[in-house]
């Protein structure tokens, strides 16, 4: 039987899209991969198979025209890859499973937890894992430790996020950034693990790279990095949120020590990484949507030092039509 991969919010990730078609090939497997966006335009239409137009995720039409086009498609497995995206359907997860679909993503409360930088804190915290202070805007001390990082509560894809050296930049911040939280500025590596887990719960493997430069929150230099620490603490975490499918985790290390900071509950845009490096995530993801066995290898078992370095690529299209769908968004 065919597995059909459905991408939600597909925007620009063809090199995903790509990986998928690869690990189709490589398995034998027959199946479509389908994405939706918004826009007519997105990049990653254009890799697809089928293609369609959805509202925005916060449109009450959302779900029901995502189930629909599962319903039409006949998709095996459902994949979002921006953030609204997923507790929108964390809570409807039945209107789509009720299709035939598979939804790779965490419980409406895991995706709460994600979703909200402040309540991520507070887990984190919560659950003994180091974590950066952090404060929502009432709360900043009257003498706080500068310099300091100022962010959106429900932000996505660094946007919005900060540096204040001073008062002064601080309460401009404060006024500007929407509904901030406020946390001491860590100087150190910026560590991203993918955490890639089964439909299931298990974790099948984490691989960690280093940052080296990001472009509108996107690692666009990095490379591929061992430590165990971070292995080990990155797949806790994926078990306490009771974590199914792809999750990221990332955190600050410096001095020996990592400080946990986000996790967002979807593919991370340097996946591609972890791939190169020898962990075939898609593959993994087709055999079990396809019912067939997978095999992980013990934990680590990955490269270390590979890099990644992006560049920029275009389609081209022609005829009408295409312009965005209410000016863009998500």
């Amino acid at each position: 039987m065919p597995v059909n991969v459905l991408f939600v919010s597909a925007g620009r990730r063809v090199e995903l899209l790509r990986l998928f078609r690869q690990a189709y090939r490589r398995l034998g497997l027959s199946g479509r991969i389908l994405a939706v966006d918004i826009d007519p335009l997105a990049p990653a239409l254009q890799e697809a198979d089928a293609r369609h137009l959805v509202p925005r995720v916060d449109d009450p039409g959302f779900v029901p025209a995502l189930a629909e086009i599962c319903r039409a498609e006949e998709a095996s497995l459902v994949f979002p890859l921006i953030d609204p995206a997923i507790p929108a359907l964390a809570r409807q997860r039945q209107v789509i499973e009720n299709t035939g679909a598979r939804l790779a993503v965490v419980s409406a409360q895991a995706a709460e937890i994600a979703r909200d930088k402040w309540r991520t804190f507070e887990w984190l915290s919560s659950m003994g894992y180091p974590t950066p202070t952090t404060w929502l805007a009432a709360d900043v001390p009257r003498d706080p430790p500068f310099p300091l990082f100022v962010k959106p509560r429900f932000g996505s894809a660094g946007r919005n996020a900060f540096r204040a050296d001073d008062r002064r930049e601080l309460e401009f911040f404060l006024g500007y950034v929407p509904e901030p939280i406020v946390q001491p500025f860590v100087d150190g590596e910026e560590i991203t693990s993918d955490v890639f887990c089964s439909l299931t719960g298990e974790v099948w493997a984490v691989v960690s790279r280093r940052r080296i430069e990001v472009r509108w929150g996107e690692v666009h230099k990095g490379v591929t990095i061992h430590d165990a620490a971070i292995r080990e603490r990155c797949s806790m975490i994926a078990m306490a949120l009771r974590a199914i499918g792809p999750i990221t985790v990332q955190g600050i290390r410096r001095a020996g020590e990592t400080l946990f900071t986000e996790v967002n509950a979807r593919f991370a845009g340097g996946m591609p990484l972890a791939v190169a490096a020898g962990v075939p995530a898609p593959e993994w993801y087709l055999r079990e949507a396809a019912g067939l066995p997978v095999e992980v290898p013990p934990p680590g078992s990955y490269r270390e030092h590979v890099y990644l370095t992006r560049y920029d690529d275009s389609f081209f299209l022609e005829g009408e039509g295409y312009e965005p769908l209410g000016g863009g968004g998500v």
